[in-house]
C-alpha cells in the first residue's frame, strides 16, 4: 500500500483522514502494518474480500436465474449464454 502521506497527497485529503482509514482497515483485518516495512493487504483480508465478492455474485446470479425462469429459459440455454459470455475477452 502507498504510504499514508503519499496517498493523502494524491487524494488531496488530510493525512489524519488517511491514517484513520488505514487504522479502520487494519482493525477490520484487511491491512497489516509492519513498522519500518510498510502496510500490506493481509491474507485474511483478501479472503474476506473474496467472500464479499462471492456473496454479491450469488445475489446477482439469483436475480438472473429468476429472470430466466420468468421467460421460460431452460438451464441448458442459460448455461450456454453464461459459458459464451464467460469465454469472451473483456
Amino acid at each position: 500500500m502507498p504510504s499514508i502521506r503519499y496517498l493523502a497527497k494524491q487524494l488531496r485529503v488530510s493525512v489524519i483522514t488517511t491514517k484513520r482509514a488505514y487504522d479502520d482497515l487494519e482493525a477490520e483485518g484487511f491491512l497489516e502494518t509492519t513498522p519500518g516495512k510498510g502496510t500490506y493487504v493481509s491474507l485474511a483480508g483478501r479472503d474476506r474480500l473474496r467472500e464479499v465478492a462471492m456473496s454479491q455474485i450469488e445475489g446477482k446470479l439469483s436475480e438472473i436465474i429468476d429472470a430466466a425462469k420468468s421467460i421460460g429459459l431452460t438451464l441448458d440455454e442459460l448455461w450456454e449464454i453464461t459459458a459464451t459470455l464467460y469465454r469472451e475477452e473483456p
